[in-house]
């Protein structure tokens, strides 16, 4: 599966980004897609996560509750990260994932991410 994140950018303390996530030419299921990000000198983290069989389920990192949102409406529509409140700690590029369940198990599969700055 191919996966082209979009929307990042420059924006200020207390202001909102979405950020989205388009998949394509998956061969398999996606069981999950989730967002990460990974500042400099630091590693690549979890922010959010969303099940896309059963119930939908959703987790986040402690850092983001109830500031970030995770959605997807169906497998024909991106991926969504809505972002509110940012601050400069949230700085960061954000990659998109998804691990694909084949007949040779689950693959995970990454964007090329996209930068995310907030400023003071």
């Amino acid at each position: 599966v191919q996966l082209v994140e979009s929307g990042g950018g420059l924006v200020q303390a207390g202001g909102s980004l979405r950020l989205s996530c388009a998949a394509s030419g998956s061969a398999f299921s996606i069981t999950t897609m989730g967002w990460y990000r990974q500042s400099p000198g630091k590693q690549r983290e979890l922010v959010a996560l969303i099940s896309l069989i059963g119930s939908g389920s959703t987790n986040y990192a402690d850092s983001v509750k109830c500031r970030l949102n995770i959605s997807r409406d169906n497998a024909k529509n991106p991926m969504y990260l809505q972002m509110n409140n940012l601050n400069p700690e949230d700085t960061a590029v954000y990659y998109c994932n998804a691990v694909e369940r084949s007949p040779l198990g689950f693959f995970s599969r990454w964007g090329q991410g996209t930068q995310v700055t907030v400023s003071a």
